[in-house]
């Protein structure tokens, strides 16, 4: 059965860096584009990053220059560092396959004080 285990989340200050994992089992990982999304409160689940099978790698403008997406196929796990953090970026992180979606794993928690 296709699952994404996502971890990494946590409070940290603004400024800070966290850097969140995505596990991926039950298909075969390096032939799917990954994407991270983040869901805010009251607010719809968005895309910030994704990372085609080639390792080529996209943001959204609010997150461009702070945020980078990476894949390991051998883990099957896809990451994303997050530096320069700012309260805005306080969200539940998912990840999922791009275009083919999984059912939406339990994410993790980032939240971002000021």
């Amino acid at each position: 059965q296709a699952q994404l285990v996502e971890s990494g989340g946590g409070l940290v200050q603004a400024g800070g860096s966290l850097r969140l994992s995505c596990a991926a089992s039950g298909f075969t990982f390096y032939v799917y584009g990954m994407g991270w999304y983040r869901q805010a409160p009251g607010k719809q689940r968005d895309l910030v990053a994704y990372i085609n099978s080639d390792g080529s790698a996209n943001y959204a403008d609010s997150v461009k220059g702070r945020f980078t997406i990476s894949r390991d196929n051998v883990k099957k796990t896809v990451y994303l560092q997050i530096d320069s953090l700012k309260p805005e970026d306080t969200a539940v992180y998912y990840c999922n396959r791009l275009g083919h979606t999984l059912a939406w794993g339990q994410g993790t928690q980032v939240t971002v004080s000021s």
